[in-house]
């Protein structure tokens, strides 16, 4: 039996309740084509295929591979060794993501499957159910003003909606991992927020909050002087004085318009 390898971020999860918590949380139907990454032994693929949808797996550790091609020889099932972050997806043509990803991966992964602001992925999956370190799902679907929002809490929101499915425990995995675990169900937005230029909004995200501690005035002076920060912010009905944390994504989408106009006008 292979052993959990920490070069690859391998806990495999070995709880049937939370197993069933993912494909009920998937929703899933023969005309399905579903992406799981990592799938290590089998556990999540094999009630995956026993749903009637479609599998395709992508797996680095070639240790592996072997075992899992005899064990699901047959069936709806195909394998892929490689890099999912080197991997085209499109091709593929999966509709759905289900998968105990690797957590060293997680932020890269979360860009590779939802794309950026500037280039979202499109098509966009129909949903991605995936079991992430609880910190990351925290931050996902933080509200302005809590410890966990952040540069990737607005990212995440203005591509998609989130929602955390269940809790997850160390022990629900051998080898346990140090940290706590958690189930979350993303929707990709088919319509996203209007902004004028996504790229400006990455750009002001990115700067806005490298430093949480300044007020964004101070924040973003190297891209806008900070009075013009100030009174766009006054404008906006928020605190001249206010730190990035402190904008919902509505506010950033308003900031960034109010910011791109003042730099597109004519000085007098």
């Amino acid at each position: 039996m292979s052993r959990a390898r920490k070069r690859f971020g391998q806990h495999w999860l070995r709880s049937e309740s939370v197993l069933a918590q993912i494909i009920a949380a998937a929703e899933l139907q023969a005309s399905d084509r579903v992406l799981e990454i990592g799938p290590g032994r089998g556990a999540l693929t094999r009630p995956l295929l026993a749903s009637g949808a479609e599998v395709v797996a992508v797996e680095l550790d070639r240790d592996l591979c072997p075992r899992l091609r005899q064990q699901f020889r047959g069936e709806r099932f195909q394998l892929i060794e490689g890099d999912i972050l080197r991997l085209d997806l499109t091709p593929l043509g999966c509709n759905k993501v289900v998968a105990n990803i690797p957590y060293n991966i997680t932020g890269p992964l979360l860009g590779h499957l939802l794309g950026s602001i500037a280039q979202p992925r499109r098509p966009p999956f129909e949903r991605l159910i995936l079991l992430v370190q609880k910190e990351i799902g925290d931050r996902l679907m933080a509200a302005p003003g809590s410890k966990a929002y952040g540069a990737l809490s607005v990212r995440v929101q203005f591509l998609a909606t989130c929602e955390k499915v269940c809790a997850v425990p160390p022990r629900a995995f051998q080898p346990p991992p140090k940290v706590e675990s958690a189930v979350i169900r993303l929707w990709p937005r088919a319509v996203l927020p209007r902004v004028r230029s996504p790229q400006w909004l990455e750009i002001l995200l990115k700067q806005g909050f490298a430093t949480r501690r300044k007020m964004l005035a101070n924040a973003l002076q190297s891209l806008v002087p900070p009075q013009q920060v100030r009174q766009a912010l006054l404008q906006l009905g928020r605190d001249a004085n206010s730190r990035a944390e402190a904008l919902s994504l509505e506010d950033w989408l308003a900031l960034s318009e109010v910011l791109q106009r003042q730099q597109e006008r004519p000085a007098s």
